[in-house]
């Protein structure tokens, strides 16, 4: 058998895309990451970026790793995107494993599994064809939003109509200087707007499509957040929908903070059509209300929320390749096989696999690297190009020779500041004795430069006027590098921001502060002094706690990919809440699955499973974790060295309180009541009453807990092939089967279930008379109370996570008000927790279905990959150094650091700092009263002679 590639290839470069590439890159894989467009990003990059309270930030990424310029507000935080995304970019263009190829797409792909031979053609010139071979193939093209023009009676012919992605370039080109949104026909601000929720989804008769998109409820929530902060609360906002689906992580606290505001209306409607007054560009909005009554209301403007759609292009590409679609066009795949594709070897994830939000495609991104890294292990790093670093020079003695390279960052810098300036002044200040100005600083081609002039002019300090450490720091730091200077004596001084966006509409003052911004900078860099990194070995282990379906598939990811694993489960077998459960709403067998995988996991020589554990201690760091564990009674104790940690500690379904649960044996939660269904039958039951959000959307638990609609529907539909004659009844709030589950929610109204709304003020009620069980509810479209008598009542049960307080508290890993593990970004590190080297996944995080719990074990195992291939980890030298000699132990840096690093130590009577722990905030530094603790890289000379050099000025 020929030997497998070490090489992967990712096609589609937007959110998805990026992830995959780069989990791949860092674990050691050579990617080829190809796009059709000219540039990386995707559909996030194409929408506008509106910065903190709708200050517009003017991104535009360098053309040399392809980054397009702009992006959108992220819900539920309403962080810029581009803040976040931009790193992203940066990292992609300039990670030396990944070969980024645009303007060109798939043509064919021959071969298999490890050895695919793939055809590109490239549109950059003429039309050419070129052929790369790879081990494995992971397809994120991605989506389109929907085209509402064939839908007339939506009015998207009338300019003040708009889809949310105009909305939002509308919100972003704004009045300037006020921020003050401006309608489309006349420039004038508009005093009300309407939401229509649902276009293109949800909808099979009107030429949309029948699933839901999953994201337009959260884009026009964050919509209207933006545009009430930015207009006040004179302006009047209306959100017509169906069903709010605020099913993610904290999305449902985001959709009350909004609702509550002063002037945003929620309301449950049908649209009728949206029409024009010609003379005022105004748009009557004609519907039907939950009673059936039609009204009018006029409004300035409309927002259609469009929702998503699969390309044609990428129809035809699947169809090239054999991958076998759904009915929607999307890629089809098994529930216990989230991002596996019908052809082995090639896996999905993004909005290809189906509609979603941005941390689950950043989550089956993950999971897909996973999968394809495990298909070619053993090639990891046979087609990497190794980079060698010369001798470092040794700068001790010195005189600083300072070179300054002002950045005009295209228009950014260069469209608003007198580059040409601000460099002939650079020229003048002490210690400088080269400058240069260039277009784009962080390209290629100027970094190879930026390294001839260091050589020419024996540069031993380099200033980049241009961005922010944090956005391009490590890319100049690693060319200094790369001909033999410390990467610690580069200072940047950031024009762009300070100068040149806040002083956007004034040149002369951005120019002056951009020569006092590089003045500043120039002092510092004069008294910067080399660091040293230290290097730590990596333990090869990884410890996974929980041993259920979540933690079974991170040990089983981690071990085919040959690194050892400990699984610990607290329990006396593994399997965790899914052995209570039967059958998926696909039908899928769960319990078989559970011993299937149970079986796979004993089997598998690289996994060690250790029941009946708990967590006794833990200590140490990224790479280097020792953590105790007891077995059994507590007499069998082991100390588990582990590079890393993945938590998989699980959820419980939560126990009803209300309702006459635990009072009449015939009321149950879901799953009792699929417990009965496979013991029983249905064909004794005659009626069923389902009540959704008990537990969730309350007071307690202010999150929905995402999988109960979907659990109802599941047993409805179960009840109706079993006795098409019963009745079920599904009293819900808002039905949220998001995605394709709403084929589901189709199927139950199609086969008779009745489903009736409810509100949170007036929740049903349940009573106990001698004909048995009578429900109580107000019908919204009756506008009457109902009485139900019903067999049996079944409560929607939400998730409650595990205790695991003592696993937080000795581990030191946060967790949310509702209990579940807190990741380190809520879209672009959904399955990283703040503590290095420890990753979180399945409904430990938060509830999900087992299909999703899947993709984020795969996911962590991913992320805790790019870890473990490495042996070493070079840790940053920016740490803080405590004088012993001097500190009185006053201790006020062990109570301010929130990453609990500075310690007391008793035999030693000091505080000591690890540098393998500081995490470099600089807090106690700040707050060290007696000044003994130095913040390497920003020592208090390295900071007050900024200051000198201002007054200087």
């Amino acid at each position: 058998m020929a030997k497998k590639s070490g090489s992967v290839m990712v096609v589609g470069a937007g959110v998805a895309g990026m992830q995959a590439s780069l989990d791949l890159a860092n674990s050691d894989y050579n990617v080829y990451l190809v796009d059709k467009s000219p540039t990386i990003g995707g559909m996030m990059s194409r929408l506008p970026c509106i910065g903190f309270r709708g200050v517009e930030c003017q991104r535009n990424m360098s053309a040399d790793n392809g980054a397009a310029p702009r992006s959108e507000d992220s819900f539920p935080t309403n962080d810029c995107a581009m803040c976040m995304f931009s790193h992203r970019l940066n990292d992609v263009g300039g990670h030396k494993n990944i070969n980024v190829i645009t303007t060109s797409e798939i043509r064919n792909i021959e071969g298999e599994l490890g050895n695919f031979d793939v055809t590109l053609v490239d549109y950059s010139d003429d039309e050419k064809e070129s052929k790369v071979q790879v081990g494995s193939v992971i397809l994120s093209s991605g989506s389109q939003t929907f085209d509402p023009s064939a839908l007339d009676f939506l009015g998207y012919q009338y300019p003040n109509v708009v889809t949310g992605e105009e909305f939002e370039r509308l919100i972003n080109e704004s009045e300037p200087g006020t921020g003050r949104l401006m309608r489309p026909s006349d420039k004038q601000e508009p005093k009300k707007i309407a939401w229509m929720q649902c276009v293109g989804s949800r909808d099979i008769n009107r030429g949309g499509n029948g699933y839901c998109s999953s994201v337009c409820c959260l884009y026009a929530i964050k919509e209207v957040s933006l545009v009430k902060e930015r207009m006040g609360a004179d302006l009047d906002c209306a959100v017509f929908n169906m069903d709010i689906r605020t099913f993610g992580k904290d999305y449902e606290k985001f959709y009350n903070n909004v609702r509550c505001q002063d002037g945003v209306r929620f309301m449950k409607a049908r649209i009728h059509t949206i029409s024009e007054d010609p003379e005022t560009g105004d748009l009557n909005v004609r519907y039907m209300d939950e009673a059936g009554t039609v009204l009018d209301e006029t409004f300035s403007m409309v927002v259609l929320s469009t929702g998503l759609e699969i390309p044609k292009a990428s129809v035809e590409l699947a169809n090239r390749l054999g991958i076998e679609l759904n009915h929607y066009n999307f890629v089809k795949t098994d529930p216990f096989q989230p991002v596996q594709s019908s052809r082995p070897g090639i896996y999905i994830c993004g909005l290809f696999q189906g509609p979603k939000d941005i941390p689950e495609s950043v989550t089956e991104a993950s999971a897909a690297a996973c999968l394809a890294g495990t298909d070619i292990v053993e090639s990891r790093g046979d087609d990497l190009e190794k980079v060698e670093f010369p001798e470092e020079i040794d700068v001790s003695g010195q005189e600083p020779r300072i070179g300054v390279f002002v950045c005009n960052c295209g228009v950014n810098i260069g469209g608003v500041v007198d580059v040409n300036s601000v460099q002939e002044y650079a020229s003048t200040l002490p210690n400088v004795v080269f400058t240069d100005s260039n277009l784009f600083t962080c390209s290629d081609e100027t970094r190879d430069r930026i390294k001839e002039m260091i050589i020419e002019h024996k540069l031993n300090r380099v200033v980049v006027a241009s961005c922010t450490l944090e956005n391009r720091g490590e890319m100049f730091m690693e060319t200094l590098a790369s001909c033999g200077l410390n990467k610690y004596l580069l200072e940047m001084a950031n024009i762009r921001n300070q100068a040149a966006w806040v002083h956007a509409n004034a040149p002369d003052m951005a120019t002056q502060k951009a020569k006092d911004i590089v003045r500043m900078s120039v002092a510092r860099a004069a008294n910067l002094n080399p660091l040293q990194e230290k290097i730590i070995p990596v333990s090869k282990h990884a410890l996974i706690i929980g041993g259920g379906i979540a933690g079974m598939n991170a040990a089983l990811s981690l071990g085919k990919q040959g690194f050892d694993v400990v699984l610990l489960e607290k329990d006396a077998q593994l399997g965790g809440f899914a052995r209570k459960l039967h059958h998926t709403i696909e039908g899928k067998d769960i319990r078989a699955y559970v011993e299937e995988l149970v079986s796979e996991v004993n089997a598998n020589d690289k996994i060690q499973v250790m029941t009946e554990a708990r967590i006794i201690g833990s200590k140490g760091f990224q790479g280097n974790f020792v953590t105790q564990v007891a077995v059994g009674s507590g007499d069998d104790m082991h100390n588990i060295e582990h590079g890393v940690t993945i938590v998989a500690t699980g959820a419980s379904e939560y126990q009803p309180k209300e309702f006459l649960y635990g009072e009449d044996e015939r009321v149950l939660t879901q799953v009792e009541l699929s417990d009965r269904l496979e013991e029983k039958g249905a064909s004794d039951i005659e009626s069923v009453v389902m009540i959704q959000c008990v537990g969730s959307r309350n007071e307690e638990h202010e999150n929905c807990s995402r999988i109960c609609c979907q659990s109802a529907v599941k047993n409805a539909i179960h009840i109706k092939k079993l006795n098409p004659d019963a009745r079920v009844y599904v009293l819900y709030r808002d039905i949220r089967t998001y995605g394709l589950l709403e084929d589901y929610y189709t199927e139950a109204r199609r086969r008779g279930v009745i489903f009736i709304r409810f509100d949170r003020e007036t929740p049903p009620e349940l009573k106990k008379t001698s004909e048995g069980l009578v429900v109580k509810i107000k019908d919204p479209v009756l506008q009457r109370e109902l009485e139900i008598s019903t067999d049996l009542v079944t409560l929607s049960a939400g998730v409650v996570a595990n205790d695991t307080a003592e696993i937080s508290r000795i581990m030191k890993l946060d967790r949310d008000s509702e209990g579940f593990f807190t990741e380190a970004h809520i879209k672009l590190r959904p399955v990283d927790m703040l503590n290095e080297g420890i990753f979180v996944c399945g409904t430990a995080h938060g509830p999900k279905l087992i299909s999703e719990s899947i993709a984020q074990a795969q996911a962590a195992a991913s992320r805790a990959t790019t870890f473990l291939a490495k042996d070493v980890i070079r840790l940053s030298a920016v740490t803080a150094k405590v004088d012993t000699d001097h500190c009185v132990k006053c201790l006020t840096c062990v109570r301010s650091c929130p990453f609990d690093v500075p310690v007391f130590n008793e035999e030693e009577n000091c505080i000591e700092i690890s540098e393998t722990l500081c995490q470099g905030c600089g807090i106690c530094a700040s707050v060290c009263p007696r000044q003994t603790i130095q913040l390497s890289f920003y020592e208090d000379n390295q900071v007050t002679c900024k200051i000198d050099a201002l007054l200087a000025g």
